[in-house]
């Protein structure tokens, strides 16, 4: 494939776990990938791995998200792929939730993702092509607690896939989610979510704990050509944990 006709992606969240793998799945497939994150240097650092290109993103600053979009278009003419990544994930209960952390978790997890995808798709639309897909989690299916703000988000995510897959395929677009189970990243490792592998591992069909590069080839193939006729879906990568 000649640079010319190189599909490009903006991957959110990337400097580490899903998105990283995520990433790296679509380099593998050909894809020019821009790794965005909040940490810029993460961000460096997978992108030289790929030959890809970096930018630091804030996805709930309007200013930023519309700065790096247009970024992206002037410097490689074009956006084919965006995938949802980039999220916040607390451990809080209910009870603990302050409005201010709720709405943290709605800027980011929500609110980022409005941002972004409104500025992409006009870019899509005018190209008559595009591929979208959402980062949910299996969280919205199994009701997990002490997370309701980001469950919450993940519902809402997974609504904006169903709701908008109308509107854009009538320019070309798809829209779609993927929801992984609980995955073993850096950050949830590194975290007090690393505790509920005890628990979730043998409830899985599949009894071993989830990996990055478990949910990176779903991801790429609903944002390839051969997903065309797949919109408005949510494919569940959670090992059975749930099934539906």
């Amino acid at each position: 494939m000649s640079e010319k006709d190189q599909r490009v992606a903006i991957v959110t969240g990337a400097a580490q776990g899903i998105g990283a793998a995520i990433a790296a799945e679509l380099a593998a497939d050909g894809v020019k990938v821009v790794v965005t994150d909040i940490n810029g240097a993460g961000a460096e650092e997978v992108a030289a791995r790929i030959d890809g290109v970096a930018k630091q993103l804030d996805v709930s600053d309007p200013d930023r998200v519309s700065a790096v979009v247009g970024e992206v278009v002037a410097e490689l003419g074009r956006i084919d792929i965006l995938v949802n990544n980039a999220a916040l994930v607390p451990l809080t209960s209910w009870d603990d939730i302050t409005f201010e952390e709720w709405r943290r978790v709605m800027s980011v997890n929500l609110d980022g993702v409005y941002l972004i995808t409104h500025a992409v798709t006009d870019v899509m639309g005018k190209a008559g092509y595009g591929r979208i897909v959402n980062i949910a989690s299996n969280t919205f299916v199994a009701g997990t607690p002490d997370c309701a703000h980001y469950v919450a988000t993940k519902g809402a995510s997974i609504g904006l896939v169903r709701g908008l897959a109308g509107e854009l395929g009538k320019k070309g677009i798809t829209i779609n989610a993927v929801a992984p189970g609980i995955i073993a990243s850096e950050g949830v490792l590194s975290g007090p979510h690393a505790a509920g592998f005890d628990y979730v591992v043998p409830m899985q069909a599949i009894n071993r704990r989830g990996v990055p590069s478990d949910v990176a080839p779903a991801v790429a193939f609903l944002a390839s050509e051969k997903a065309e006729w797949i919109t408005g879906q949510t494919l569940v990568v959670d090992a059975g944990h749930t099934r539906n």
